[in-house]
């Protein structure tokens, strides 16, 4: 058995930036437009106007306040609301493949190694942009890694998912290096025309190199161990699928976009979250005032803030627990990663570090890493 390293991570920024202030002026525009063509249903009480949304109700609601996207001209036309995209012909890279390339080029970089040092790859995210040809494998011919290519999902806890099953295979001898790329493409399914909602998700691509730990480079963090839970919940949901179709659906029905009962996900997974991270470093004889830093999932400043008092009695500083949803936004698996990426830089040989990210399903991912 190996001893397996995150050697590096990589990333891709998408070009395009919506500010709050942006975000509201469209939504504002589009509320004034729906409510103005259903006045009289409005006057006779048939019909709930749609609330204006403000900068500070996003702000207060989620501590986000600006997210990149991949177009944002569809996303804050009142009349259109959602990304406009083009048409690829099959024969031309796809978008969720192009930015995990751009990303695993980052992450390969930055430990000093070729596409020829890797055996496979998994690309895992909270949708994929189409079920077959795995978007791995087109990512994976690509970059010209040999070996295997899978897709996975788990929603926002992809990244840490696929993590596992990165570090079973270098650890076992199956793979010498792993890559983990997570295309988060989250603009299109995000309902833009509900207030409760239109601010979460942002776009990003995140790459993590896994390889054994003798391949690694000096400073990289070793693998301590992984741990998976999931748990059935409705809370958070989309129904969209190829048997919609089937079903008559209108792609248009509020279940065929990202939904959630948003209180309901505080209540379950902060207490969730914060048990399964106390058990898991306590596998390893560690205690959360002994890790160094957390690299929390990034959805909800508020979820992070009640996880960080649970697991260290007292409120987490910034040094604890990085946040970095006020410029990202929510981007599913990406965030724990981006704020690895981001914020590890300053470990010194021996500290303690604890990825963990959380999502629908319910699921629950961590990785526990030491600097090398």
């Amino acid at each position: 058995m190996h001893r397996v390293a995150i050697s590096s991570t990589g990333i891709y920024i998408p070009p395009e930036v919506i500010t709050n202030e942006e975000l509201v002026a469209s939504f504002n525009r589009f509320a004034d437009q729906e409510n103005a063509m259903h006045a009289a249903e409005i006057e006779a009480g048939t019909r709930t106007p749609i609330a204006q949304s403000s900068v500070e109700f996003i702000e207060k609601a989620s501590g986000i306040k600006r997210r990149y996207v991949m177009e944002k001209s569809g996303v804050l036309d009142p009349l259109r609301m959602r990304p406009k995209f083009r048409a690829r012909p099959d024969s031309e890279i796809s978008m969720m493949a192009e930015i995990g390339v751009a990303a695993a080029r980052d992450a390969l970089a930055r430990a000093g190694k070729k596409p020829e040092d890797v055996d496979g790859l998994i690309c895992a995210a909270a949708n994929m942009q189409r079920a077959y040809p795995a978007m791995a494998v087109e990512i994976q011919t690509a970059l010209g890694v040999k070996g295997f290519g899978f897709d996975m999902n788990v929603a926002c806890s992809s990244a840490t998912f696929a993590i596992e099953l990165a570090v079973n295979a270098v650890k076992c001898g199956s793979a010498r290096a792993v890559l983990v790329v997570d295309p988060e493409i989250t603009s299109p399914h995000l309902a833009w025309k509900d207030r409760d909602c239109h601010f979460i998700f942002g776009d990003v691509c995140t790459a993590i190199l896994i390889e054994r730990l003798d391949d690694a480079p000096a400073g990289a963090f070793e693998v301590l161990g992984t741990r998976l839970l999931t748990t059935f919940s409705n809370n958070i949901r989309n129904n969209a699928g190829f048997m919609s179709r089937s079903e008559d659906r209108n792609p248009d029905d509020r279940d065929q976009l990202f939904y959630q009962e948003g209180r309901k996900v505080f209540k379950e997974v902060c207490p969730m979250a914060a048990e399964h991270m106390t058990r898991h470093l306590a596998e390893h004889d560690l205690l959360p005032a002994g890790v160094r830093r957390f690299w929390l999932h990034q959805a909800n400043l508020s979820m992070n803030q009640l996880i960080g008092r649970k697991l260290l009695g007292h409120d987490a500083t910034a040094d604890d627990a990085p946040v970095i949803l006020d410029e990202f936004g929510n981007t599913a698996s990406a965030g724990s990663i981006i704020s690895f990426h981001r914020h590890h830089e300053d470990f010194k040989a021996g500290d303690v570090g604890m990825i963990c990210s959380f999502g629908a399903g319910y699921s629950i991912g961590s990785v526990v890493v030491r600097r090398t």
